[in-house]
């Protein structure tokens, strides 16, 4: 249908018939997800927590097996608090934005002493805890406790967009979308609401090519109406992330025990294991410069390539060094013992390393 036949047809505008229709499309369409629960049974706030903050920034389908792994090792929220922080950041690894997994366990640690493992249930309250912004406060109430609350995430705004036909772009719309989003949640079933909006934006209002024949909000969406569904929602253009660089040390011990190092708490990949190396910089360090700041002395020599990684808000290149060095190798002042330690190989795979670093021991151990 072109979009001069659209516009002739009838739009309802966007209330209550809206939300009855996509409360029928939710019981008949929902994802089946493990965190959520069977019409009449109660959802366990802790199990909605857990999967908001996992959410956060990352695809349904990365987070399945992580959620199932935390619940595994720690079913309860007092378990988690129990947990050393390390053992959470291990278990987080490759999940990414790991100042979450440090929020989680702070969290946990907080429902534990304040409310003796109890989720308070309003936005407020749920506001106070760590590691809870308005969304997921928002989240929580309306899934976990069924408060009229409206969490808006990225699915949600791109279907309030073309509900609604806003036209200003992201993120300056942010605050008028909520508003609209606001202003559909409904008194009654208000966490199915929030959950049909996000399943509908992520299996039907999708950001490329949304299946409008197959929307239970076609007669109701004022972008579809317009022909503009495919241009809303509006983005300003994105600023091109600067880069950044660094030369990462393996040293491989004689007896098959690799140098790590914890990173500061605060700060990126803070709590995280390392391989060593210089600070990321605009520009790279004279190789003599470099290898001044090796972590023990020894015979260093490149390993040919680099390793890349996006992050945020920059991109990072590593060249990586690689030494194997006698059991009795003793540490130099830049490798800041306090934080280092030796792990064996074969025990790599249960550290708290994060992706990139994985990368690097990836790359340096691949011909060892």
């Amino acid at each position: 249908m072109t979009a001069v036949a659209r516009r002739q047809l009838p739009l309802r505008p966007a209330g209550p018939d809206t939300v009855a229709a996509l409360l029928d499309w939710y019981d008949s369409e929902k994802r089946d997800l493990p965190w959520r629960v069977r019409k009449g049974r109660r959802p366990d706030p802790y199990r909605v927590w857990l999967s908001e903050i996992m959410l956060q920034q990352t695809v349904v389908k990365a987070v399945i097996p992580y959620y199932e792994r935390f619940l595994g090792r720690w079913p309860t929220v007092a378990d988690l608090a129990a947990a050393s922080l390390d053992d959470v950041l291990a278990m987080w690894a490759g999940l990414g934005y790991y100042s979450r997994a440090r929020n989680l366990h702070k969290c946990a640690q907080a429902v534990t002493q304040r409310s003796d493992g109890k989720f308070p249930r309003t936005e407020r309250e749920l506001a106070s805890l760590p590691g809870i912004g308005p969304y997921t406060a928002a989240a929580i109430a309306a899934i976990a406790f069924n408060e009229k609350a409206t969490p808006v995430d990225g699915n949600i705004e791109r279907v309030t967009a073309r509900l609604f036909a806003v036209k200003t772009p992201l993120p300056a719309a942010k605050r008028e979308l909520r508003r609209l989003a606001a202003t559909l949640t409904p008194d009654r079933r208000a966490g199915d609401f929030a959950q049909a909006m996000m399943d509908l934006g992520a299996t039907v209002c999708s950001p490329r090519r949304p299946s409008c024949l197959m929307c239970p909000l076609q007669s109701d969406c004022a972008a579809h109406a317009k022909g503009i569904e495919e241009q809303l929602p509006a983005r300003m253009a994105k600023q091109e992330r600067p880069s950044r660089y660094g030369i990462a040390f393996l040293a491989l011990r004689e007896d098959g025990h690799v140098l790590l190092r914890k990173r500061p708490e605060a700060g990126l990949l803070g709590g995280m294991l390392e391989v060593p190396s210089t600070e990321w910089q605009d520009e790279w360090l004279p190789p003599d410069l470099a290898l001044g700041a090796a972590p023990v002395r020894g015979d260093w020599w490149p390993v040919p390539g680099s390793v890349q990684h996006t992050f945020t808000h920059f991109k990072l290149e590593l060249l990586v060094y690689l030494a194997i060095v006698p059991a009795s190798a003793a540490l130099t002042f830049w490798a800041e013992p306090d934080r280092c330690q030796w792990i064996a190989r074969r025990d790599l795979h249960a550290a708290a390393l994060p992706t990139v670093m994985r990368k690097v021991l990836q790359h340096a151990l691949k011909e060892q």
